[in-house]
């Protein structure tokens, strides 16, 4: 008798737990609603920025290959470019892909960007092909989009409109609570998705188009949100660490992986973004004979060739390098090496090689990492859709195109219940009370 009763409770005690989740969820998303549309308009737009971006300008990515044409050495042309930029390059991207450029990122006294300015160059003529600070209508408009999924567009006004609090951190606020909620949205719904019934759980995997709008809006919601389920969720619980610093480390503790941040980079603002890790060059060396130091490092190096075939035999596939030069006198320099293809990964392995011997000192592979230092170090690319390359960039595209959706059907659910017809009785004496 013990455990039938018991089964009788949770029976009678699921109904109430349903509602509960069933509250959160509308009313999460009717609050977070308006800034859900947003921000997932404008990521599915910013999931191909780099494709859209190239495409606008493709004189500064593509080149001609000409008829036995071999590329010129890399180190070489560093030195025509540093020349010619009046700076120190601190990095070049040399492609698998013979029809690319290209890419030195150079660093000088008056660039205080983030990232330095990149100059895109013909590896067979050594021709300048451009910058980055060259401005398109695409990149511009990308720009917005950027800003629209990050603060709302808050950045673009200049005077506060909450106390001091900065116009960008108040938008990184805002979108970041919206993100929040729709997570715990997503979570919701698979509890109320989930049938009462489980002979009828092949119903909620289809879309009637036969049926009437109420129906097809329904299905449209719970069947497609049911389907991209896992990329929302990802998108949902990464997005929020680019918001509240409280979260991004709460997201790494939980992880494993948190670190004790150097007294200098405390108290950094919410809105402000991750520090790049390992993406960039190295530090500028400072002092009075920093420029003589660095020539010669510059001048010890010996030829880029040389570094990528000690870096081939410890890594023998086909892919694109980046190679980050030392300065200051550094006795070593880094390697990041990435998988191309549809289905390539997004993370790279990364190698040091001795600058004089040309030997690798320290190797660095991603998929031999432990599963929270992988699932850490993918973070960004968990949010944006590109693990796997092109393959989940489509995938996740869809994803956020179906999470747009959601806040516009999920309301159309909400505000057809609110219009339920009347109760059996109540038409009854309604009809009765009609004149004949």
């Amino acid at each position: 008798m013990q455990p039938s009763s018991n089964r009788k409770r949770r029976r009678e005690a699921w109904p109430k737990i349903r509602k509960i989740f069933n509250d959160i969820h509308l009313w999460g998303g009717l609050i977070s609603g308006i800034v859900v549309i947003v921000v997932c308009f404008s990521g599915t737009i910013y999931t191909y920025n780099t494709e859209l971006r190239e495409l606008a300008a493709p004189h500064l990515h593509k080149v001609e290959v000409p008829q036995g044409g071999v590329r010129l050495p890399a180190g070489s042309l560093a030195k025509t470019v540093a020349e010619l930029a009046g700076g120190r390059v601190t990095a070049v991207a040399i492609p698998a892909d013979s029809r690319r450029s290209f890419e030195y990122t150079v660093r000088t006294e008056d660039d205080h960007s983030r990232f330095g300015t990149t100059y895109y160059v013909d590896p067979y003529t050594g021709r300048l092909l451009g910058t980055s600070k060259e401005e398109t209508a695409v990149g511009k408009f990308m720009g917005y989009m950027f800003s629209l999924h990050r603060w709302l567009l808050l950045d673009k006004i200049e005077k506060p409109i909450f106390g001091e609090l900065p116009n960008r951190t108040l938008g990184s606020y805002i979108t970041g609570a919206a993100t929040i909620l729709f997570t715990l949205g997503v979570i919701t719904g698979l509890v109320i998705w989930f049938p009462r019934k489980l002979r009828t759980w092949r119903q909620g995997l289809k879309i009637k188009w036969t049926g009437g709008w109420k129906r097809l809006n329904h299905d449209l919601h719970n069947t497609l949100a049911f389907y991209s389920l896992i990329f929302l969720f990802l998108m949902g619980i990464t997005g929020p660490q680019w918001s509240f610093p409280w979260y991004r480390e709460g997201l790494q503790k939980t992880l494993g992986t948190y670190r004790e941040a150097p007294a200098g980079n405390r108290g950094g603002p919410a809105g402000g973004g991750q520090r790049g890790g390992g993406q960039g060059g190295p530090r500028e060396g400072r002092g009075s004979d920093g420029g003589r130091a660095e020539e010669r490092a510059s001048a010890s190096l010996l030829p880029i060739a040389r570094y990528l075939e000690a870096a081939d035999e410890v890594l023998p596939y086909r892919g694109d390098y980046r190679v980050m030069f030392p300065a200051g006198g550094d006795s070593v320099l880094s390697i990041m090496k990435n998988r191309v293809g549809f289905f390539a990964p997004a993370a790279g392995d990364q190698l040091k090689v001795n600058v004089a011997t040309a030997s690798v000192s320290e190797v660095n592979i991603f998929r031999e990492k432990p599963l929270n230092e992988r699932i850490a170090g993918s973070i960004k690319a968990l949010h944006i859709g590109n693990v796997y390359g092109q393959f989940t960039k489509l995938l996740y595209f869809f994803a956020c195109l179906i999470a747009t959706s959601l806040p516009v059907t999920g309301t159309l659910i909400w505000l057809n219940k609110m219009k339920k017809k009347p109760a059996k009785g109540v038409r009854r004496k309604r009809k009765q009370a009609q004149p004949v």
